[in-house]
């Protein structure tokens, strides 16, 4: 019964043991669907199971009947011109990353958006290019394809002849990585595996995309200062290209050098001014359309090809052409690679989707985004495009400039598609500095997370150290290794922060039914001779040694080293009793010998299994109270400890491991007659301790409590029963009936006994 008053309540019921309470309160009995069960389940048939999988896996047969056309349409078709305009820019320009020439990357802006549009779920972000995963492409293209012609690998129809250039083999190698991250994604999708995105967290993210922006920026400045730079793909390559950079400075562009240090500044200046007032833009700047106009005139109109020697975009093919089948011996060689390039893809673009899923109140399925983005790279690389998620800057045009939904998406596929037929060769004379410039103008967001530290720092060290060594281990060991050693490295902060768990002793603090760690108060109380002692994560292999310590070193004494005290105390007693050389008083012992010394038998090493067995005083006359004096020259440590309550409450498993040591911990606790009781812990786990044979005559289930509370008054009871002057029905009495007031007071209808006497 609960009673409340104002802001303050007061309970009554018993106290419960788990046993207690299971007697009282009958659980249902449920039955778990086995691993048939499931299998029949899944394979199942029936008409709405039937529809229900056609509409998963085609998204937009239920939004797009739902569309509001009087509503969205002109937002949709604004914003769908003005991502379209980027997406072009983008394309060009992530394209040289990859190491293709730069109208492949319209491929890649154009095939995996109308792929999306059937398949995806998420009705904001832009499908496209995205620079981190271009230049994972990219590595991966110059180690296979490297710039020696002579060491290219064998590519599809005839391509192996004398007459296929390194450009042409390097597209179809980018398109094979392409089309083997796509098959990844799907399968992922297919077996319904998307949750392994969880495995790479928010830091491990901003850590690994930051160092990859510094990637891009290194990789761009052969472009901006038109300096032939052998590629490398190797741990440390990022030095060994600044070496190779500042190595021939003097052979710098000046012309392509000013015109991308100018476009980087403007576009700088107006990002961030579109930042600051995009609450009163009607739509952000163009800035990248806008600069890209004015340096596509400026070089075609003063011939900077032939009077600054200048590099162009050159010729761009109009219209597509057929698809080419991926080599498999490529997949052979960058597997790797491509579950890296898979894994990072999708887990950027689902990181972006989950944002505006959130912001805009509408489901996203993981699953079904890998199979959208795995359509959309194998259909994207089957015509030469690379592997395609979502950039961010893309996305954010996309959703403030008033998109809507997916209609969006297709329009700004429309765009690319007509430079692609029509209008792609008036960019020829569009100077690769311009194109490097704009790709290192959407490295903003990223660079600027280097802020971040300090404040990741403050909320959670470990989460910052993440971020620190992901970056390290990107920059230095390249992007593919880099993840796969931070990966490695997060998942061993979880075994750091659960092998070395915050330990804590509770107390009872305002005497009410509340404990708390007892350094963290000033005003707590602690029953006499009970220690309650919390472990705040799961246990097992791993930190069971770690948890016995920081027990041994709550209740101040080894209860192994006071087990063996005591048995090779016993021994000396029985042995000074048979020879009646002791004697018992009420005051204590009488040893009428001065000395007693320890027999090589008693020190035998080999008896030690003897010592760790349950003290057995029943073949004496007497009682021994091990906290009294004991004859002399028998010494054993005293110890104020009756009673000890773990609180499981956070302990969300034990493996095999671990019982057996907590077993041994309990046993030995029990042995020098400590009790010791498990308050907080999940039925489930009660359940598995019993199908493992966990509990024996001397460790039984009763040692569970509901609560601390319900322990400590247990224990509080107990120890008064034993000296009680009430009679065997009002002690009956006092143990089933009782109120918890909020002031920590136990009272029964006749008498009370309140807590605070206790602490």
């Amino acid at each position: 019964m609960i009673e409340p008053f104002g802001n303050q309540y007061i309970v009554a019921r018993p106290v419960y043991s788990k046993n207690a309470f299971g007697e009282e309160h009958k659980k249902k009995c449920r039955s778990h669907k086995t691993f048939l069960d499931h299998l029949k389940e899944c394979f199942s048939c029936s008409s709405k199971k039937a529809k229900r999988i056609a509409l998963s896996l085609f998204p937009i047969a239920s939004w797009l009947p739902a569309y509001r056309i009087k509503e969205w349409l002109l937002s949709d078709i604004v914003s769908g011109i003005s991502t379209g305009l980027v997406a072009v820019l983008q394309g060009l320009a992530f394209a040289l990353l990859v190491n293709i020439p730069p109208s492949y990357g319209l491929y890649a802006a154009f095939f995996p958006v109308i792929v999306y549009f059937f398949l995806g779920t998420s009705k904001h972000i832009s499908v496209g290019p995205f620079p981190v995963l271009s230049m994972m492409v990219g590595a991966v293209v110059v180690r296979i394809v490297p710039d020696i012609s002579e060491s290219a690998v064998e590519v599809p129809n005839n391509s192996t002849s004398n007459g296929t250039t390194l450009d042409e083999q390097r597209v179809l190698v980018a398109a094979a990585i392409t089309v083997l991250s796509g098959i990844i994604q799907l399968i992922m999708g297919v077996l319904q595996i998307g949750f392994v995105v969880i495995y790479l967290s928010d830091s491990l993210i901003s850590g690994f995309t930051t160092a990859a922006a510094i990637h891009v920026l290194v990789s761009q400045l052969k472009f901006m200062l038109q300096l032939t730079v052998p590629a490398h793909t190797d741990p440390f390559s990022i030095f060994k290209v600044l070496q190779s950079v500042f190595s021939q400075i003097e052979k710098t562009n000046i012309a392509d050098l000013v015109t991308s240090l100018i476009i980087l500044l403007v576009v700088f200046v107006v990002k961030e001014i579109n930042q600051r007032y995009k609450a009163k833009l009607p739509v952000p700047i163009p800035i990248e359309l806008i600069m890209t106009v004015i340096a596509t005139g400026v070089s075609y109109g003063f011939d900077f090809k032939n009077r600054f020697k200048v590099a162009v975009i050159g010729e761009m093919p109009s219209g597509f052409q057929a698809p080419v089948p991926p080599d498999v011996k490529v997949f052979q060689d960058t597997i790797g690679d491509c579950f890296a390039i898979a894994i990072v893809g999708f887990a950027v673009a689902f990181s972006v989707a989950s944002v505006y899923s959130l912001k805009y109140d509408y489901p996203i399925d993981g699953n079904q985004e890998l199979i959208a983005f795995g359509l959309s790279n194998i259909v994207c690389g089957s015509f030469r495009g690379f592997a395609s998620s979502t950039a961010l800057s893309r996305s954010g045009v996309q959703e403030s400039t008033g998109g809507k939904t997916q209609i969006a998406g297709i329009l700004s596929a429309i765009i690319v598609l007509i430079v692609i037929v029509a209008i792609g060769f008036l960019l020829a004379p569009l100077q690769k500095s311009v194109l490097a410039a704009l790709a290192l103008g959407n490295l903003k967001g990223m660079l600027m997370q280097f802020a971040e530290i300090g404040r990741l720092w403050r909320k959670d060290k470990y989460d910052c150290l993440i971020w620190i060594v992901t970056f390290i281990c990107a920059i230095v060991l390249g992007l593919g290794l880099g993840l796969a050693a931070s990966i490695a490295f997060q998942l061993l902060t979880i075994v750091f922060r659960t092998q070395f768990p915050k330990c804590s002793t509770l107390a009872n603090v305002g005497r009410s039914n509340i404990y708390k760690n007892r350094k963290d108060y000033y005003e707590t109380y602690e029953p006499e001779g009970v220690k309650i002692f919390r472990c705040p994560s799961p246990i097992y292999f791993a930190n069971i040694g770690f948890f016995k310590q920081k027990l041994i070193d709550a209740i101040g004494f080894s209860p192994l080293r006071i087990l063996r005290k005591r048995n090779k105390a016993l021994k000396k007693i029985r042995k000074l009793q048979k020879q009646g050389l002791l004697q018992v008083t009420p005051k204590g012992f009488i040893c009428t010998v001065d000395g007693l010394k320890d027999s090589d038998e008693e020190l035998d090493n080999n008896q030690i299994e003897e010592l760790d067995q349950p003290i057995n005083t029943a073949d004496l006359p007497f009682q021994i109270d091990w906290n009294s004096d004991l004859p002399v020259n028998i010494v054993v440590p005293k110890i104020n400890l009756h009673s000890l309550i773990l609180d499981f409450s956070a302990v969300s498993f034990l493996d095999i491991s671990s019982m057996r040591g907590l077993k041994t911990i309990l046993r030995e606790l029990l042995r020098i007659q400590v009790d010791v009781y498990i308050v907080g812990s999940d039925d489930d786990f009660i359940e598995k301790l019993t199908r493992c044979e966990f509990f024996d005559d001397e460790v039984t289930d009763s040692i569970f409590f509901l609560t601390t509370h319900d322990a400590v008054l247990h224990i509080l009871m107990k120890k008064d029963y034993s000296t009680s002057k009430f009679s065997h029905s009002q002690e009956k009495e006092m143990e089933h009936d009782f109120t918890i007031n909020t002031n920590g007071g136990l009272r029964n209808r006749e008498c009370q006994v309140p807590l605070e006497t206790r602490f």
